[in-house]
């Protein structure tokens, strides 16, 4: 389902997104919480090879995308529940997103290296939650 070029053709995309939007429909707050961290390590990873290779419009995009799902994880943490881990995440979100800032105006891949590396360990930590853990959370947000 490419096209001569090697694009994916436009039914492919299509149904990726589909099937993208039917996996957020149905996702926990824990899975989503997953994809989330999933999306920002692509889009990092898109703007570093953007980087390289000089295309600077997109590559804005890929950081502002970046950006944009690292904010949202932000904002939806729960002081309350979370009380001290919830706090000292917000503050390596905000400066995972300073960082990102910096390496868009700098165009320093150094920097992405470094907020990937804080995200990596992020997701594994949540990717480990004990299932117990997991419908705890599940159980909150149907509630």
């Amino acid at each position: 389902m490419y096209t001569p070029s090697g694009r994916p053709s436009f039914g492919a995309v299509k149904a990726y997104q589909t099937q993208a939007v039917k996996d957020v429909e149905t996702a926990t707050p824990h899975r989503l919480t997953q994809m989330l961290m999933a999306g920002a390590l692509d889009r990092i990873a898109s703007a570093k090879g953007l980087m390289a290779r000089s295309t600077i419009a997109e590559k804005c995009t890929q950081i502002s995308a970046a950006l944009a799902i690292i904010d949202c994880l932000r904002v939806s943490l729960d002081h309350k529940v979370g009380g001290q881990i919830s706090r000292n995440l917000e503050e390596v979100y905000r400066y995972m997103m300073l960082r990102l800032a910096e390496a868009n105006a700098k165009n320093e891949p150094a920097y992405l290296d470094e907020v990937a590396g804080l995200m990596r360990q992020i997701k594994s930590a949540w990717d480990q939650l004990p299932a117990e853990v997991i419908a705890g959370h599940a159980a909150e947000a149907r509630r």
